[in-house]
């Protein structure tokens, strides 16, 4: 076996390591070695990709080198090791080992100390870096402290598992230093290991390299100094140049072969066990069937249909035949917990196609609504862990995911990482400034670039256009870099919500670490990386339209008595259709967008599919596709419709012949262009939301080949593929769409029957949607809305309804409202309010609000029910917060205090009120501003 790199460092050692891990993965098979270790500092967040990216090249070529798992642990007192898991155990023991040291510290940090090693290094072979010393023999370096200490204790310990790693540095020292090492090392029975510390897979990133180091450094490339690399030599090495460089200590080079060969440990070994969810005596499959049973009663009162009967057992079985019981009652339990709990949830995703999902209480949208196919959902030819994605109130969902720690115990359950790239303005920014770009030149080339892209979309003549020089060596340069470093992970954050549960220990699968935020753990792979696994994944997500429609329920059973659910509001409400069809959908989930608004008057939704495609329609793909205007021509009865084949009938059939929907380019791939259902599983993967490496392009000649061979239009197959590489930036499956649709209905619904209630419950949402709270208080004005100002002894912290003296209801805006204000302090303001306030000081001592408050109160003019003016009830508050009186001027001659001369304030003006109405509430209740310039912008007769 030839020499294997066991201690290769990938760009997961963020802003160090200089090549992905596929690249090195793709490189160590050029070498010809049959295996390479990625051993990145304290973490082992790349070894997915490089695991994934082996794999495909042993698919394509029938043979290439093997990941060996590593990590390389660097100690507080500086001490470098690379550990090795021997085996499945070995593996488990370090994923302890690094949660354990990042645990103690905060994100991104790792604390451990050599006692740890010793506590948990069992099962591993360890690789000790020697400091980077002169040819003289290596010193003990601080007596039992020192590194060579360290190295004899790790050696005691653990024997002949214990290697001296020898590197060369390519600085004329390197044969004086290792005969040095060497000989340490053999006069303490310590073997060696040869290892070319490689950060980086060929020659040609020595410059990005640098540039990495200064951004870590926080410096220009010109300043780096030793920091940066003399050379370009710290490279992926092949077996001859490791022999020539270790002349004489050959048996090292050869050690790490006979290494690699004991180091059978593959991800692949890692077994994944779902929590069993059993309760009591019951299994998972009983209780699974006996809450679908009770779930079906409760969704049809009236009898279960003897379809829905069939396809709800028809799912139990394949779901028990692949074993996912327990996946179906987690999120069964979850859900339940956040209803227990009043917290409004929506299950969306390919949940929407399950009558069992429909049956736990997981989603509201019955799955007859769709033309999907549970298989979508589980499929067994697939052996695909299923989906299924939560969505919670925005507000409350901490609770729910504090809960699942709480259940399961955070060494049980961690949130998936999101690994950041960098990508466009971020790439731009950063890299400039290391290259030395001033400030004026990275704005002026952040100004030219969109989205995810970078600088190499610039040409010569745009940069002359915007005042920079093409010609330029430095700026050459920096674009080149820039456009290098493009999809680099710079650090890892977490997932929105995507939580992995396990019956064992989760932090013996992968390390759990601290995320940022207080109170949340992570694993270091993000959601591609578990997928390759087939480990499963529970998506707890937030969403602020959700928060909307509760507090909207909440009202509307307070004042109404009427209480409602997402499953039980008044189905196909034609007046809630007239309302979309006229573009009224200010504030309306998913359909509020000028895009969206400009479209609802031309597709004229009159069923609850209608707004199922009008959510889809407005995407990347269908526009980018041209699908969005023949499907309008068919639907409005100016083209006719018809399909490319019998087969492609029935996945377009509900779309009038025009895919709109991701499934359907699968199965327009599938049926149409005879993929492979391996193939398709490939195209759905690179079609995945928000892909920043997608490869949908790949697909194309394939794709056109198969269309032509199956009859099909040349220009149709085009468009179809258009649509495809659409879905690889952004792509909207059916399944999606139904879910989301149902909360598109109800918000329209509820818009159209309690538009004050609506405007409350989206005001006390905030921030949320595209509109500011000036933009939802107009509109409800405009739909006949009595919206009353915030008052000292009406008003509390959220928007209420109050009665309007009429028999209707009023909204009074509430201290939110205000700029500036605490929650907490108006909170106290409506505790001491008791039967009401009768003057201002009545607050500064009944709620003991600091001075600053009442001034924001009084900028808000919530005094007026007091007969305070706004400039009156400053005064007061100013009054309050003035500096203590000076000796002199305390009293009169006699003792007696000094009285204040009242003062008579000029009241403002309506232009003068409506400003500070802006600046204290961001909205006015009086006349529009241009109302009060109309006399002047108006032509004289």
């Amino acid at each position: 076996m030839p020499f294997v790199e066991l201690s290769a460092t990938s760009n997961f050692t963020f802003l160090t390591g200089a090549s992905h891990p596929e690249e090195m993965m793709r490189r160590a098979g050029e070498l010809g070695m049959e295996a390479l270790a990625i051993a990145d500092r304290n973490s082992v967040a790349g070894i997915v990709r490089a695991h994934v990216e082996a794999r495909e090249i042993r698919r394509l070529a029938g043979r290439g080198p093997r990941l060996i798992p590593a990590a390389r642990v660097v100690l507080r007192d500086g001490l470098a090791v690379t550990t090795l898991p021997q085996d499945r155990a070995g593996w488990g023991r370090l994923c302890r080992l690094l949660s354990l040291g990042q645990g103690r510290a905060a994100k991104g940090q790792c604390d451990l100390g050599l006692d740890d090693l010793l506590e948990w290094g069992e099962g591993m072979v360890l690789a000790i870096h020697p400091p980077r010393s002169g040819p003289q023999a290596p010193r003990p370096g601080g007596g039992a402290g020192g590194w060579a200490s360290q190295a004899e204790r790790l050696a005691r310990r653990f024997g002949t598992d214990v290697h001296l790693l020898l590197a060369p540095f390519y600085d004329g020292q390197d044969r004086a230093r290792i005969a040095a090492l060497a000989d340490w090392a053999g006069a303490r029975a310590i073997p060696t290991l040869a290892s070319a510390l490689p950060m980086m897979h060929t020659a040609a990133r020595r410059r990005l390299a640098d540039v990495l180091t200064a951004i870590r450094l926080g410096c220009r490339v010109e300043d780096l100094g030793r920091h940066a690399l003399t050379h370009a030599e710290q490279r992926l090495r092949s077996e001859a140049e490791m022999l020539h460089l270790f002349r004489g200590h050959e048996a090292a080079v050869r050690r790490s072969a006979e290494i690699a060969q004991g180091l059978r440990f593959s991800l692949d070994d890692l077994s994944y066990e779902y929590p069993s969810e059993i309760t009591g005596d019951e299994t998972a499959a009983a209780r699974l069937a006996r809450l679908t049973a009770a779930g079906l009663r409760w969704r049809y009162p009236a009898g279960v249909p003897d379809r829905v009967q069939a396809q709800a057992d028809h799912e139990l079985a394949l779901i028990g035949r692949l074993g996912y019981e327990p996946y179906f009652l987690t999120v069964h339990d979850i859900v339940d917990y956040a209803r227990s709990r009043g917290i409004l949830c929506q299950g969306r995703g390919s949940a929407a196609n399950s009558v069992v999902c429909y049956a736990l209480g997981v989603t509201s949208v019955s799955p007859e609504i769709g033309t999907m196919v549970f298989e979508r959902f589980v499929s067994e030819a697939r052996n695909e862990p299923p989906d299924i994605d939560v969505d919670f109130e925005h507000e409350r969902r901490e609770e729910v995911i504090q809960h699942i720690y709480a259940r399961y115990g955070r060494h049980r359950a961690g949130l998936c990482a999101t690994v950041i790239h960098y990508r466009g303005k971020r790439a731009v920014r950063e890299v400039g400034r290391a290259m030395g770009l001033s400030e004026d030149t990275l704005a002026a080339l952040s100004s030219q670039i969109w989205g995810w892209g970078g600088p190499g979309q610039i040409t010569a003549a745009r940069l002359h256009e915007i005042g920079l020089d093409p010609a330029d060596h430095r700026l050459r340069l920096a674009l080149h870099l820039i456009d290098e470093i493009q999809g680099f992970p710079r650090h890892l954050s977490q997932h929105v919500g995507g939580f992995i549960i396990t019956e064992g220990r989760l932090d013996e699968l992968c390390p759990i670490e601290n995320a940022a935020m207080e109170d949340r753990t992570i694993i270091p792979w993000d959601k591609d990386d578990i997928d390759a696994l087939k480990i499963l994944k529970v998506d707890i997500l937030a969403l602020g339209m959700l928060s909307c429609i509760r507090k909207g329920f909440d009202l509307i059973r307070r004042h109404h008595g009427i209480g409602l659910t997402l499953a039980t509001l008044p189905p196909e409400d034609p007046e809630t259709y007239d309302m979309l069809c006229r573009a009224d959908s200010l504030g309306v989930f998913q359909v509020e967008s000028r895009a969206q608004m400009n479209f609802l008057p031309r597709m004229r939704p009159r069923s609850f599919y209608d707004l199922v495609i009008q959510v889809a329609i407005i995407r990347p793909g269908p526009i980018q596709g041209d699908m969005v205007h023949p499907y309008l021509r068919r639907r409005n009865g100016q083209e006719a419709v018809s399909f490319p084949s019998d087969a492609l009938g029935r996945v377009l059939g509900k779309t009038l012949g025009v895919p709109l929907f991701q499934e359907q380019a699968m199965q327009i791939a599938i049926v149409g262009a005879g993929f492979t259902p391996e193939e398709a599983d490939r195209l759905r993967r690179s079609l995945a939301t928000f892909k920043k490496h997608g490869n949908v392009s790949e697909f194309h000649g394939r794709f056109m080949a198969g269309m032509r061979a199956n009859g099909h239009d040349e220009d149709f197959a085009a468009r179809c593929f258009a649509q495809i590489e659409g879905f690889g930036s952004y792509g909207f499956p059916e399944s999606h769409a139904a879910s989301f649709a149902l909360l598109v209905y109800a918000s329209a619904w509820m818009k159209r029957h309690h538009p004050g209630i609506f405007a409350c419950a989206l005001l006390n949402s905030q921030p949320m949607g595209f509109y500011a709270p000036a933009q939802i208080v107009r509109d409800a004005r405009e739909h006949g809305v009595t919206v009353l100002p915030p008052c000292i002894n009406r008003s509390h912290w959220d928007n209420v309804m109050e009665p309007d003296g009429q028999g209707g209801l009023a909204l009074r805006l509430g201290f939110r409202q205000i700029r500036g204000l605490a929650e907490d302090e108006a909170l106290w303001i409506v505790a001491a309010r008791g039967n009401g306030y009768a003057a201002l000081a009545d607050v500064w001592r009944r709620a003991g609000v600091p001075p600053a408050t009442l001034t924001r109160l009084a900028e808000a003019d919530v005094f007026a029910a007091l007969g305070l003016t706004r400039r009156a009830a400053l005064w007061e508050a100013r009054a309050l917060g003035g500096p203590a009186p000076l000796p002199l001027f305390a009293a009169d001659m006699d003792g007696e205090a000094l009285a204040e001369p009242a003062v008579t304030l000029p009241r403002m003006t309506e232009g003068e009120a409506v400003v500070e109405d802006y600046q204290a509430l961001r909205l006015t209740l009086r006349a529009h501003p241009v109302a009060l310039l109309r006399p002047f912008l108006t032509p004289a007769a």
